[in-house]
């Protein structure tokens, strides 16, 4: 069990005498704050802070972390408010407490939710302070290590919890050694008796191979010492969860990944790491397509080193590893080995690049965590948007001008345009990879160059929700899309209501205020916006509302004013009303058409001809249907279906294309029929401007020698 005076002398090996009487002052201070609490392992409930800062002590993090890893729970736990921290230990180290500090005074319906905004909240702390994710770390390590005192089911869940987020986000921030304890504690918790069987494997296999990797680490060692190359060669361990996931995702045994061996070479410069290279290369035989370069193109996580494959003596597989000191610390620390360096402290010039490195990048991913926590529509949607956006691999693409982006493996030019920027990734409407034209759904690969084709008025489409996978772009497309919806929903609600509260003589603007707020407050809504927004949608009526909102007339005047169907005055569509706005698929409705509109609930305004026989027993509900008619301003492309029976020839299916190509329309699908004797019937989905262009076309086809019969489906 630690102690206050263990820490303390640990601390003397990087901190001056005041700032560890301040570490010590916080100790005693949680002492004092935490008397008489236990935790479940029967422990005075101190011994849990000491042990975190203890954790953040082995990392060389600086005193204010410490002095918050004493106090992270008091707020939380005892009687000590923010202010009372804030008083006694300054406004830094009291906002970093308050940013680990859990959500426990506000209520939940589920513990996921719980977790989310607990999550929603650490990212805002983190923007402001980068070490709140280190101290909340740190307090989930030692929690992993003492998870044996709770019940199973708890034991479980924290696991998890620990596995789809605390883990990822250390990797994310290039701490490996905790990230591998991480995840090793909690797959243990999880998978009581995998892990066992696992790790014992593991120790039966390390003897096995023990006169192996000595002679493979000999020999490595004995060629640096002939080339003059200055480097420490050592066996790298498996660990058991990295193990159990290759064999769960590779469905390899557990023979065949120990098969491989695993070495790492610690020299002093990155020009001796790439002559290391030179010489393992000359030693082995490389593996093609197995050398890895990222000090040249370092991860998202600021990682560098030098990966090859290589054959070795007795078909042996090894893998070797190739870095500096800077970059083996920073591999195995991350943003931990700058983060003392920060300007909290003392500006020091002993920073390495590669710990500047991984900083900066830490610092981007939790800036690009604060602006998809700000598009969320809550904390549940943000949480699974950031569970996607901790990928472990990278993929790393080039702009026209050289720039290297990284990206998820298995990102799309659409990730890579709102990597670019927001406004970018909005207004895309194609691409090219290496010059050609291409998907906007194609995955991207290593080494391509994207360029993205904007243009002015376009929009994000739903469709990209089924393809891209980083959080920002799925966060910026719903955000758009949230925003586009509520808009065009309000303006529906508005000419909605107008319709209706015209019939009793009366506009929006002249509604009673009081029977307006009346109305609002039944509803739970907050402002006219909301209650229009909900009539667009088709969540309310907005026959009943006029009704409701209508000026204080007699009964008789009631009467005769009261709306019916056929006396309403049409509603004008210029087709471009967005999303709000759906033409039925059964009839396909276009300009020129007489039209009706059912109010779907959720969906908005879906547009049928009247003779459609799927709304035929809805026409006459003054609550759900209203009476359309085109403006003179409809300038879209519309879908309309044609059936055609035709003399199955060669060639004809290029010849009606050619005709309705003539005729200035395009042809989106086209299907044959049965065959009956000579004649086949044929079904065309084509786009026109209008009933009148379609008369066009459909007199074009009829001329057809082949063509006997036309019609619209």
């Amino acid at each position: 069990m630690p102690t206050i005076d263990a820490l303390s002398e640990r601390l003397t090996d990087y901190l001056d005498l005041q700032q560890i009487r301040e570490v010590r002052r916080a100790y005693f201070y949680a002492e004092q704050a935490h008397d008489g609490q236990k935790r479940k392992s029967g422990e005075p409930y101190v011994t849990h802070p000491l042990s975190v800062a203890s954790i953040l002590a082995q990392m060389r993090m600086d005193h204010q972390s410490l002095m918050a890893a004493m106090l992270h729970d008091v707020i939380e736990d005892t009687e000590i408010s923010y202010e009372g921290v804030e008083s006694q230990f300054g406004t830094t180290v009291a906002d970093i407490v308050d940013g680990v500090s859990k959500l426990t005074h506000l209520e939940f319906e589920t513990k996921a939710e719980a977790q989310a905004s607990n999550f929603q909240k650490m990212v805002l702390a983190m923007a402001e302070d980068i070490r709140v994710i280190l101290v909340k770390l740190a307090d989930r390590m030692h929690n992993m290590r003492t998870l044996g005192a709770m019940p199973p089911v708890k034991q479980r869940r924290i696991a998890r919890e620990t596995l789809e987020i605390y883990a990822p986000i250390a990797a994310r921030l290039g701490m490996r050694d905790l990230q591998v304890e991480l995840q090793d504690l909690a797959f243990r918790a999880q998978h009581p008796m995998r892990s066992k069987y696992i790790r014992r494997a593991v120790v039966q296999a390390r003897g096995q191979r023990k006169d192996v990797i000595s002679n493979i680490q000999h020999t490595l060692q004995q060629r640096l010492q002939q080339e003059g190359l200055p480097g420490d060669v050592s066996g790298r361990e498996k660990h058991l969860f990295s193990i159990y996931q290759k064999m769960k995702s590779q469905r390899k045994s557990f023979s065949e990944i120990m098969d491989v061996f695993a070495f790492r070479i610690v020299t002093d410069t990155v020009d001796n790491c790439y002559r290391i290279l030179g010489a393992v290369h000359n030693l082995y035989k490389p593996v093609p397509g197995h050398f890895k370069d990222y000090i040249a193109i370092p991860k998202a996580n600021g990682y560098q080193s030098l990966h090859t494959d290589l054959f070795g003596a007795r078909d042996i597989t090894i893998e070797v590893q190739i870095r500096t000191r800077e970059m083996d610390a920073v591999a195995s620390q991350g943003i931990a080995e700058h983060s003392h360096y920060k300007a909290y402290g003392d500006t020091q010039a002993t920073d390495s690049d590669s710990a500047v490195g991984s900083y900066n990048r830490a610092q981007k991913w939790v800036e690009g965590l604060l602006e998809m926590q700000k598009r969320a529509g809550n904390s549940m949607e943000f949480i699974e948007t950031v569970k996607t956006d901790l990928f472990p691999d990278e993929v790393y693409v080039f702009t026209p001008k050289g720039r290297i982006m990284e990206l998820p493996h298995g990102a799309t030019p659409i990730d890579f345009a709102y990597a670019v920027h927001t406004d970018v990734g909005n207004s895309c409407v194609s691409c090219r990879i290496n010059r050609r034209l291409a998907p906007l759904s194609q995955p991207l690969e290593n080494g391509q160059t994207v360029e993205i084709i904007t243009a002015p008025g376009t929009q994000p489409n739903m469709a990209w929700l089924n393809f891209v996978i980083t959080g920002k772009a799925r966060a910026s497309i719903r955000h758009f899309l949230k925003n586009q919806q509520r808009h065009e929903s309000i303006a529906l609600g508005r000419r909605l209501l107008s319709q209706f509260l015209s019939n009793y003589g009366a506009r929006i603007e002249e509604i009673n205020e009081d029977a307006l707020t009346q109305l609002l407050q039944e509803a739970d809504l907050k402002a006219l916006d909301d209650l229009l927004e909900d009539i667009g949608m088709g969540n309310r009526m907005a026959y009943v509302v006029a009704r409701r909102l209508k000026p204080e007339q007699s009964n008789e005047e009631i009467r005769e004013t009261a709306p019916a169907t056929s006396r309403q005055k049409p509603l004008a569509i210029e087709g471009t009303e967005g999303m709000v706005l759906h033409y039925a698929k059964c009839c396909k409705p276009i300009p020129g058409d007489t039209i009706i509109g059912h109010i779907s609930t959720g969906r908005g305004l879906v547009i049928h001809r009247t003779d459609c026989r799927n709304i035929g027993y809805l026409r006459d509900d003054p609550e759900k249907c209203i009476y359309l008619e085109w403006s003179e301003e409809c300038n879209d492309d519309y879908t309309v279906s044609l059936k055609l029976e035709v003399v199955s020839q060669r060639g004809i299916i290029a010849s009606l294309a050619t005709t309705i190509a003539m005729a200035g329309a395009n042809i989106l699908k086209i299907d044959i029929g049965d065959r009956e004797g000579q004649l086949a019937t044929v079904d065309l989905d084509l786009t026109v401007e209008n009933r009148i262009h379609l008369a066009r076309i459909i007199k074009k086809l009829r001329v057809h020698k082949s063509v006997n019969k036309v019609s619209r489906s």
